[in-house]
């Protein structure tokens, strides 16, 4: 097994120095799911939930929390991200959620993909919680993550 990175020579917690690294085209892809009632997922399809557009409103928000991710995770170091984007699809179950992020850096950007897809899914979470009271929020992974030198 490797050591852990982001764990100094006393086993104390630290940020990963990538200073040294070169800059690369970086880009991860994530997936989460959130199972719904069936009555959920009619009233998002017909748009008819009291708070709004629920796949419209997780998008954003999963932008918005791509975004925010160094300030979320301690450890991460904040990214100048050139894209992210968020997909919110209704499928048999619930919401399968989508995410891609992209940088120029000297690190990846799995975290703020991954970030993404799990504040879109609380986003839905908290869009339903009145009419759903057995939603679960699952099978949220990285499907990919490669870095390309420009």
């Amino acid at each position: 097994m490797n050591k852990l990175t982001h764990i100094d020579k006393d086993g104390k917690a630290r940020m990963v120095d990538v200073g040294h690294k070169p800059q690369q085209l970086r880009i991860a892809r994530a997936e989460g799911h959130i199972t719904l009632q069936p009555e959920t997922i009619r009233l998002i399809k017909e748009n008819n939930m009291k708070k709004g557009d629920v796949l419209t409103v997780a998008e954003i928000a999963g932008i918005q929390g791509a975004k925010k991710t160094s300030e979320l995770i301690p450890l991460c170091h904040p990214l100048q991200l050139t894209k992210v984007k968020v997909k919110a699809e209704l499928d048999e179950t619930g919401v399968k959620v989508y995410a891609e992020t992209k940088c120029i850096g000297q690190t990846g950007v799995e975290m703020e993909a991954l970030t993404g897809v799990q504040v879109a899914l609380l986003t839905v979470y908290d869009m339903c919680k009145a009419v759903d009271k057995k939603m679960i929020i699952d099978d949220t992974h990285l499907i990919e993550k490669t870095k390309i030198d420009i």
